[in-house]
């Protein structure tokens, strides 16, 4: 019997602490192969939108890691504890993608 897979992508353990802290757990990964996943699957971190777009498509779930940072906290490596402080927040997003199309003028 299939049983619905979590994937945590990130590269931070503060990050990974943080979401098991909030009842996430599931197999880390620094980098998603979408090939690996299945409809009823989820994702949960931070991916570009292109690609919560095609997993979406695939009826993957995405949850992302909405972390409001300070100018001083770029490019530092956060703890858990700092991720509660800056009252990180995961938030379930239906990404959806829209091909522009060039006008004429």
């Amino acid at each position: 019997m299939k049983t619905d897979k979590t994937w945590i992508v990130t590269r931070h353990p503060g990050a990974v602490e943080f979401l098991a802290q909030l009842g996430f757990e599931g197999e880390v990964v620094a980098h998603l192969d979408v090939r690996a996943l299945r409809s009823g699957d989820r994702v949960v971190g931070t991916i570009p939108l292109q690609i919560a777009a095609q997993l979406i498509q695939r009826g993957i779930r995405y949850w992302h890691l909405c972390v409001p940072l300070t100018p001083a906290d770029r490019g530092r490596e956060l703890s858990a504890e700092r991720l509660a402080e800056l009252c990180a927040q995961v938030r379930c997003y239906n990404v959806q993608e829209c091909l522009l199309q060039p006008t004429t003028m």
